[in-house]
């Protein structure tokens, strides 16, 4: 009874430790083309890697999609289009500029252009507010007088 218990409990945690198998085909066109799709689309799971440089489950499983469309013929904007309607904008590294990714395209540069033009209104405060070296005329006729009964 134990026996057949642990070889239950094993063979549940070999499935659960599993992974997603690539399926290499064998052809280099079909890879070469895969490879280049895959560098388009963005990793849903990281994020911040294509498809082609991640080894999530879900990249691989996509990884494996493209090779299925690649075989069944489709060409390569068919498949970006099958991915983006499936997925979303968000899964092409580079989405297309939209009114509803336009502050992707924007953010970045109206950041910066922001960012100089508060430098430069901190700079010119800056120089506004720097003190003049020059006395009063009243409080230098002060101080000559005291440097003056100093030296007596």
């Amino acid at each position: 009874m134990r026996a057949g218990l642990a070889a239950l409990l094993l063979g549940l945690a070999g499935i659960a430790w599993g992974q997603a198998s690539e399926i290499a085909n064998a052809d280099p066109a079909v890879e070469a083309r895969l490879k280049a799709l895959a560098e388009e689309l963005r990793c849903l799971v990281c994020q911040n890697q294509t498809i082609a440089d991640s080894n999530a489950p879900l990249a691989v499983d996509l990884r494996n999609q493209i090779r299925g469309q690649i075989g069944q013929g489709r060409s390569d904007s068919q498949i970006r289009d099958y991915m983006v309607e499936r997925y979303g904008d968000f899964v092409l590294y580079k989405p297309p500029f939209q009114a509803t990714t336009a502050l992707l395209w924007l953010g970045p540069p109206l950041l910066i252009l922001g960012g100089l033009a508060a430098f430069v209104v901190v700079v010119r405060r800056r120089r506004g507010a720097v003190p003049s070296l020059e006395l009063p005329a009243r409080r230098r006729k002060e101080l000559e007088a005291l440097l003056q009964d100093e030296k007596r």
